[in-house]
């Protein structure tokens, strides 16, 4: 069974920063693109990042470029999110997703797998 969990989420002060993992089990996920997207309360779901298979490619929202970091370590089957800069604006709940290939989107309906999702709050 696939399953994607994540973690790392919590309360933080504006400016401040957090790191989000995203553990990957069930199957190798080596060869996935990897995506992390949230959800703010009354809002649609958004894309956030995304990073190739190799990690070579990373791909970011306007609103967290410069800001968040996508990577992952195919080793470990876990994808990470280091958010620094934190706004109250980026509060919302984080979710790990996945989809075999090497193509990204920032559509979440492209994506096959979900985790549970992680609650970010910043405050300001």
């Amino acid at each position: 069974q696939v399953q994607l969990v994540e973690s790392g989420g919590g309360l933080v002060q504006a400016g401040g920063s957090l790191r989000l993992s995203c553990a990957a089990s069930g199957r190798t996920f080596t060869w996935d693109t990897m995506a992390w997207f949230r959800q703010a309360p009354g809002k649609e779901r958004e894309f956030v990042a995304a990073i190739t298979w190799n990690g070579r490619s990373t791909y970011y929202a306007d609103s967290v470029k410069g800001r968040f970091t996508i990577s992952r370590d195919n080793a470990k089957n876990t994808v990470y999110l280091q958010m620094n800069s934190l706004k109250p604006e980026d509060t919302a709940v984080y979710y790990c997703a996945s989809k075999s290939g090497s193509s990204w989107y920032d559509v979440a309906t492209r994506y096959d797998h979900w985790g549970q999702g992680t609650q970010v709050t910043v405050s300001s």
